[in-house]
C-alpha cells in the first residue's frame, strides 16, 4: 500500500507542475524537463542508481528511433512541397471551391484535405487554416464554428496520415503497421466524418455568411509560384506508393526526390537555395504570402523530436520502475464494466489533461492500458479513436491550443470541433454493443 502512495504521490506532484508550468507560461520543453526530473528523483528513491536510470531513458527513446529519423524526412518533406508550389497549386485549386454558403463545410473538407497529404495539424492550420479562417471572417462566417472546423479538420490527418507522426507513433508502440492501421481507421471514420459534415453544412444555412466574397488565391500564389498540374506530383507520388503499401520513409523519400525536381526544372529554384530550404525551410520571396506559405524545414521538427525524446524517456522510466502498475490495476477492474475501449477513452482524457501534449498522453495510454487489449491490432484502432483526437479538446493543451492560436480563432472553437467528439463516441457505441 505504501508503494502505491508513493506511486500517486508521484503522478499527482508531476500532474501539477506540468499544468501549472503550462499555466504559467513556461515552455513545453522545460515543463516536461522539469517532469523528468520528478521522476529521476523518484528512480533513485526507489533505489535504482544514476546510471541505471539513464539506461532507463535510453531504452524509452530507442522506442522512438523510427519516428525521430522519420521526423528528418517529414521535415525535408513539408519544404520541398512548398517550395516546388505543391501545397500553393492545392490551396489555390480548391480554394475556389469555396462558395461562401458552404464555408464552413468546406473549411472542414479542404483542411482534412491538406493534413492527409502533410500529416501534421501544426502545419495544415498554420498553411490551409490560416487561409480557411482569413476567408471565413472575409465573408462574415461565426469564427467558433470556423475554428472548430479547422480543427476537426487538421486533426483528420494528423490521425490518419502515411506520414503523421501520431499515426507512425501509434504503429510503433503497437508493434503494427501502419497501412494496415489507416486502412481500420477509414473503416471507423466513415459515419462520424458523415455526421460531421452534415452538421458543418446544417450550421451553414442556420449561421449563412454575412457577405460573399472572392475567395480565389490562384493570383497571389502565382506570382511567386508556376502553378498546374506539375507541382501536384509529389503528393500524387506519396499518396500512390501509400497505396500499395510501400514503407513509409521509401514513400517519403521518393516524394521528396520528386519535389526535388519540381523545384529545380519547373519552379526554376535555384540549387544553391536548396539545402538552406531542406534545412531551414521555405521561406516566400513575397510578404503578402509568406505567412500562408512559409514554414517546413528539419530545424522545424526539432522541437517536436525534443518532446518525443523527452517523453519517451518517461515512458522507459515507467516501464522497468513499474510507476504505472497501481494505475494498470486498476484500469482492469473498469475495463470489465465499461469496455476496455471505454476505459482507454477515460484515460485518454485524463492523460491528456496530465500531459498538455499529444505524444506524452499518447504514450501514457500506451502504458497504462496495453494490457486491456491483447489484440495490438484492435489497440492501435482504440489509440487512434481515443487519445488522438481527445488530446486536442483540452484547452490547455498544445495539441488543441496551437493550431486555434495559429489561425486566431477563439479557444471555444474547441466546442464545434464535432468530429473529435464523434470519432471516440460512435467507436465506444460500437464496442459497446459487441461487448
Amino acid at each position: 500500500m505504501k508503494v502505491h502512495i508513493s506511486e500517486t504521490a508521484v503522478l499527482i506532484v508531476f500532474a501539477v507542475t506540468l499544468i501549472g508550468s503550462i499555466m504559467a507560461g513556461i515552455p513545453i520543453l522545460a515543463a516536461l524537463a522539469i517532469g523528468y526530473l520528478i521522476f529521476f528523483a523518484y528512480s533513485l528513491n526507489c533505489g535504482y542508481s544514476a546510471k541505471d536510470i539513464f539506461a532507463m531513458s535510453w531504452k524509452g527513446i530507442k522506442t522512438a528511433k523510427n519516428i525521430l529519423l522519420t521526423f528528418l524526412f517529414i521535415g525535408m518533406l513539408t519544404a520541398l512541397w512548398r517550395a516546388a508550389g505543391t501545397i500553393p497549386a492545392i490551396v489555390s485549386y480548391c480554394a475556389g471551391l469555396m462558395n461562401p454558403a458552404v464555408m464552413i463545410l468546406m473549411a472542414f473538407l479542404l483542411n482534412c484535405l491538406v493534413s492527409v497529404l502533410t500529416g501534421t495539424a501544426f502545419g495544415t492550420a498554420a498553411t490551409m487554416g490560416v487561409i480557411c479562417m482569413t476567408m471565413a471572417k472575409a465573408v462574415g462566417c461565426n469564427e467558433i464554428l470556423a475554428g472548430g472546423a479547422i480543427l476537426s479538420g487538421v486533426f483528420f490527418g494528423d490521425r490518419c496520415s502515411p506520414v503523421s507522426t501520431s499515426a507512425l507513433l501509434v504503429a510503433e508502440l503497437t508493434h503494427t503497421n501502419i497501412f494496415d492501421n489507416i486502412r481500420l481507421m477509414v473503416k471507423t471514420t466513415i459515419l462520424p466524418l458523415i455526421l460531421t459534415c452534415v452538421f458543418y453544412g446544417v450550421c451553414g444555412i442556420v449561421f449563412p455568411a454575412a457577405e460573399s466574397g472572392n475567395l480565389s488565391l490562384a493570383e497571389s500564389f502565382s506570382s511567386v509560384f508556376r502553378l498546374g498540374l506539375i507541382p501536384i506530383l509529389p503528393a500524387v507520388v506519396i499518396m500512390v506508393l501509400s497505396l500499395f503499401r510501400v514503407q513509409v520513409r521509401k514513400a517519403m523519400l521518393a516524394s521528396i526526390v520528386t519535389a526535388l525536381g519540381v523545384c529545380l526544372f519547373w519552379q526554376h529554384t535555384d540549387p544553391s537555395l536548396i539545402v538552406g530550404i531542406l534545412v531551414g525551410g521555405y521561406k516566400s520571396p513575397d510578404p503578402a504570402i509568406s505567412s500562408m506559405i512559409d514554414g517546413g524545414g528539419i530545424m522545424s521538427m526539432v522541437r517536436v523530436a525534443l518532446i518525443i525524446t523527452i517523453s519517451s524517456s518517461y515512458s522507459g522510466i515507467f516501464e522497468e520502475t513499474g510507476l504505472l502498475n497501481g494505475l494498470k490495476s486498476k484500469m482492469g477492474t473498469v475495463s470489465r464494466k465499461i469496455t476496455p475501449f471505454g476505459t482507454i477513452l477515460m484515460t485518454s482524457v485524463a492523460a491528456g489533461m496530465v500531459a498538455c501534449n499529444q505524444t506524452l498522453a499518447t504514450m501514457l495510454v500506451d502504458q497504462i492500458c496495453k494490457e486491456l487489449e491483447p489484440d495490438p491490432q484492435k489497440f492501435a484502432i482504440d489509440m487512434e479513436n481515443s487519445v488522438i483526437v481527445v488530446a486536442p479538446l483540452v484547452p490547455w493543451s498544445i495539441a488543441g491550443a496551437v493550431p486555434l492560436a495559429s489561425v486566431s480563432a477563439p479557444l471555444t472553437s474547441i466546442v464545434a470541433a464535432v468530429f473529435l467528439y464523434l470519432l471516440p463516441l460512435w467507436h465506444f457505441g460500437v464496442r459497446l454493443r459487441k461487448k
